[in-house]
């Protein structure tokens, strides 16, 4: 059964090897980005039929423009099954006298405002379906901060946190939510990381219904 899929952070490495897999795999994809250039690249690129597909520009830090993202989703395809929250974003390499107040904000914004408003917007009709799946990509550091990323590690910890709860909330409704942990993004394949590719097959195996009893996981990939 083709099932209805929201990816936020599209058009970066991650959310367009996200895409185009699971498209490839039947699903119906509704696309949130930022950037409206790229994401009508993207688009146009899986040249999908209109009926499966959905995309549209979206401010993340904007509660209620992700409702009204929802809504429309489900008004498209009548339900929603999973939602991948690919937005990434890292600030770090200095201690806390070096740390200026903005990159505290810069990273609550990107790791904990969007996850709170996608979860806020998107918890009600993941739980309708009695099946479901929420995946977000963390880091290998979180659970334990080398100096100098205090912000980072400390926003994507509440992130993760919010992951947690909300598998516990959406149990009984047969949905999953669980982390994918790496140390880095290696989109050169060089070596240095986890690739975009090694992360869409963990994302698959977690979609699928091996995986039904795996939840509330932090899944190493490193």
């Amino acid at each position: 059964m083709n099932k209805n899929i929201v990816i936020t952070g599209a058009t970066g490495a991650l959310g367009n090897l996200a895409a185009k897999t699971f498209a490839g795999m039947g699903h119906n994809l509704a696309l949130l980005d930022r950037d409206t250039e790229k994401l009508e690249s993207l688009v146009h690129g899986l040249n999908l039929p209109s009926e499966r597909i959905f995309f549209q520009t979206v401010d993340l830090l904007n509660g209620q423009t992700v409702q009204d993202s929802a809504e429309a989703v489900v008004k498209k395809f009548g339900s929603v099954h999973a939602l991948f929250h690919l937005v990434g974003g890292w600030t770090g390499g200095k201690t806390f006298t070096e740390t200026p107040t903005d990159d505290l904000e810069f990273m609550l914004n990107q790791h904990v405002r969007t996850t709170f408003n996608l979860f806020k917007a998107f918890e009600e009709p993941l739980s309708k379906n009695g099946w479901g799946r929420v995946i977000v990509i963390s880091a290998s550091t979180v659970p334990n901060p080398p100096g100098k990323t205090a912000v980072y590690t400390a926003t994507k910890s509440a992130q993760e946190n919010m992951v947690l709860s909300l598998a516990a909330e959406l149990k009984e409704s047969k949905v999953t939510a669980n982390i994918i942990h790496v140390r880095a993004i290696d989109i050169d394949n060089k070596g240095t990381g986890t690739t975009p590719a090694e992360i869409v097959s963990a994302m698959q195996y977690l979609f699928s219904d091996a995986a039904d009893k795996v939840n509330g996981a932090r899944i190493p990939l490193y």
